[in-house]
């Protein structure tokens, strides 16, 4: 087994355009690494590191901003390992990386439910792996070392994540309303009094609902859905404006939901399509599903949805929205409603 490639001594504060040092030519040289152009290895964050930077975190699924923050440069740390390189088992922090995302899809398509395709180890990965091993006749000890890859590439693949989707649907049949479900909801600053309208409809609709609109980072807001032990997460917030540019002007409303590589969540789909779609028309314009890896929607442990109803720097259309809250409020929930009933049992 090959040694695991050397990850940066901690993440740095966020890099822009306009940054300089040791740090920029350390990312310059892991996106060089990734085959993103830079023109040269400088140690300055210029026009042609700024593209890179734009170009990765569109290829990986996350905000796309041209900066460097905290989620790209764990996303720059997660795509140095490759199946093979180090050792996996459930340890604290628990690992994370493109080798644990690709052992998670292998497992997943053979039938061995190891959950989200998150590329966190966790778990559900953990319990698995022991069953696949069980299963292949090796040695059951929840480590994926030599062993377990040669039977991995032996055994090959089928039909990615049906398991995981089973179990998806499974959830979303479990109650066919919002009675008795557990929603964490977060916002923006700025749509703060949304959210609120919100979890007002959510209380009126039967669920039980947290509004948090504290100043945290994207785990934080994660770890603390986790700790509620949430059904649904649902995050208002405005898009990136870089992220609208590529996309030509794109929908009024865009609704994401967690996405990598052949993994798609499929209740987020659902409830994300839907929430586009009744808050695109309730704003008199149209909504938009996309599938995205961002920091949230990989590290909650239920379904989530991030919903965007504007564009950052849009001021006139954040004000409409806090001004009227109640009307993408009310379309939110109907679109989850809609949901929950259509996946009810006939």
């Amino acid at each position: 087994m090959s040694p695991a490639p050397r990850g940066a001594p901690g993440r740095p504060a966020a890099l822009r355009p306009g940054s300089d040092g040791d740090t920029v030519a350390r990312l310059q040289r892991r996106l060089r690494d990734l085959g993103f152009a830079i023109v040269d290895v400088d140690g300055h964050f210029g026009p042609s590191t700024e593209m890179a930077v734009r170009s990765f975190q569109t290829v990986r699924g996350i905000r796309v901003d041209g900066v460097c923050g905290a989620e790209t440069w764990s996303t720059l740390l997660d795509s140095a390992y490759r199946l093979g390189d180090r050792l996996l088992c459930i340890r604290q922090p628990m690992l994370r990386g493109d080798d644990v995302g690709e052992l998670q899809a292998r497992l997943n398509a053979l039938g061995f439910d190891a959950g989200k395709q998150d590329a966190i180890f966790g778990p559900d990965t953990e319990r698995a792996l022991n069953e696949f091993q069980r299963n292949a006749g090796i040695t059951a000890d929840g480590i994926c070392g030599r062993e377990t890859i040669a039977t991995l590439e032996r055994l090959g693949t089928r039909a990615g994540g049906a398991v995981t989707a089973a179990r998806e649907r499974d959830a979303l049949r479990d109650r066919q309303d919002l009675a008795g479900r557990r929603v964490y909801v977060t916002a923006a600053p700025e749509l703060a009094v949304l959210a609120e309208h919100l979890g007002d409809g959510l209380h009126l609709a039967g669920a039980t609902a947290v509004v948090d609109a504290a100043d945290r980072s994207e785990s934080e807001f994660a770890r603390a859905a986790n700790e509620f032990g949430a059904d649904l997460f649902v995050a208002i917030r405005p898009r990136s404006a870089a992220e609208r540019q590529l996309e030509g002007g794109g929908a009024t409303c865009r609704c994401c939901y967690y996405s990598s590589g052949t993994f798609r969540s499929e209740a987020g789909y659902a409830i994300a399509t839907a929430v586009a779609s009744r808050v695109g028309r309730a704003l008199g314009g149209s909504g938009a599903a996309c599938g995205r890896a961002f920091t949230v929607l990989r590290e909650t442990h239920m379904t989530a949805v991030v919903c965007e109803p504007a564009v950052e720097g849009d001021d006139a259309a954040i004000a409409r929205l806090a001004a009227t809250p109640t009307v993408t409020a009310d379309a939110v929930v109907a679109a989850i409603r809609e949901v929950l009933e259509r996946s009810a049992p006939r």
